[in-house]
């Protein structure tokens, strides 16, 4: 069979940086995980969470998910490890191959669930988040198939045909130099349904699982049809390869958990993680409430001022309810001016029945003691206008109660 053009694999499965060996497999996996990490925690401090939380969580998802995988390739294939001929340790050789997509994912699921409960998170919201990378980070993956030439497609002459070395080669087909490249396919497949799921989970606001689930569903549609592809060995159950019953089971669970979620859990989770309000860090306390409900506000340099000298009015203006001063209309600041002039002299001289004289001879009073003269003068003024019967008849008591009004 003669292409007239061809995809080439590598002629080197790995890369030697001096004494490191740089293997290709490796590699991939290993910026799957990076992209994996960097886009789930984009996404979930998009839905609220906090920044660092996917990458912790990681730290106990990747792990777990290798070893499943890996579990899953040895149980499923245990052929290639087991028997005669075979040596057991190979199945410890990961770099050289062989990671199962279902065992990744069903460990890596107990391994995130058990970060995300030592974070207080639900397990359904972080796979949400993860979903879209976790895919990317299997279209990168499947590149390392292309590096160990393996698990490609039936022969093929097509312009994108993949070239295969000979000891690569199946046995059937030891002369057929071209095959679909499977890897290929599913790393585009894959890479489509990052984007559909990214798309549904904006336009529909899949939350509480379903955006995982929604991954899980397009990728075993996909991943159905590829399996037919493939020629390498697999176990067959009823006329189809293992892998094949495996996308059945798991599509058919997905889909009925989105549409039971969506019954039981309509809507998207409003918090995805504890303390990542919005505000990020304690919120300010709210000011004590005064006694008549209103919260108090902190007094600037002026309203200090302003409310020490309502407090000092408000306190003399009781000491001289009783005083005529007061039922003659007289403001608290004057009956501190009275105060500060402080001389029973001054009072007495007010007992005058309400001349002009006896207002200057407290006034005069009031300037010889210090006390503030305008606002002596002040009062002078308003007992002129005061009206001479009246102050008559206040005379006596206000001279009285002026008396004791400094001893109060």
């Amino acid at each position: 069979m003669e292409t007239l053009a061809f995809i080439p694999s590598p002629s080197a499965s790995e890369i030697h940086l001096g004494p490191l060996p740089l293997r290709g497999y490796a590699l991939c996996i290993i910026l799957g995980v990076f992209v994996a990490v960097w886009l789930g925690g984009r996404r979930w401090v998009a839905r609220g969470g906090q920044p660092g939380t996917v990458a912790d969580i990681a730290v106990w998802a990747v792990p777990f998910g290798l070893v499943g995988g890996r579990l899953y390739h040895v149980v499923t294939d245990y052929q290639l490890y087991f028997g005669e001929g075979r040596d057991p340790v190979d199945a410890l050789r990961i770099w050289d191959g062989g990671l199962g997509i279902w065992g990744a994912i069903a460990l890596g699921a107990l391994g995130a669930w058990i970060g995300c409960r030592r974070r207080g998170i639900a397990l359904p919201a972080y796979a949400d988040a993860v979903a879209p990378g976790i895919v990317l980070a299997q279209a990168l993956g499947r590149w390392g198939n292309w590096f160990n030439q393996e698990l490609f497609g039936r022969p093929t002459d097509l312009p994108w045909a993949l070239k295969i070395d000979p000891a690569h080669r199946p046995v059937d087909t030891p002369d057929v130099g071209t095959y679909h490249p499977t890897f290929l396919y599913e790393s585009l497949w894959c890479v489509g349904v990052a984007l559909l799921v990214i798309w549904a989970d904006r336009r529909f606001k899949l939350g509480h699982g379903r955006a995982f689930a929604l991954y899980v569903a397009a990728y075993t549609v996909g991943r159905f049809w590829i399996e037919y592809m493939r020629v390498d060995d697999a176990h067959h159950v009823l006329g189809m390869r293992l892998n094949n019953w495996t996308a059945i089971v798991v599509f058919l669970a997905a889909v009925a958990y989105i549409v039971i979620s969506a019954k039981k859990r309509p809507g998207r989770e409003e918090k995805v993680e504890p303390d990542s309000g919005e505000g990020g860090g304690d919120a300010a306390a709210p000011a004590a409430p005064a006694e008549d409900g209103e919260p108090v506000k902190d007094a600037g340099p002026g309203e200090a001022d302003a409310g020490a000298k309502g407090a000092d009015s408000a306190k003399e203006g009781d000491s001289t309810k009783g005083t005529g001063s007061a039922k003659q209309g007289d403001s608290a600041e004057r009956t501190a001016s009275a105060k500060e002039g402080g001389s029973t002299k001054g009072a007495g001289s007010v007992q005058e029945p309400g001349s002009a004289k006896g207002a200057e001879r407290a006034e005069g009073a009031g300037r010889a003691k210090g006390a503030g003269a305008a606002k002596d003068a002040g009062a002078a003024e308003d007992a002129e206008g005061a009206g001479a019967g009246q102050a008559a008849k206040s005379g006596k008591s206000a001279g009285a109660e002026a008396v004791e009004g400094p001893t109060a």
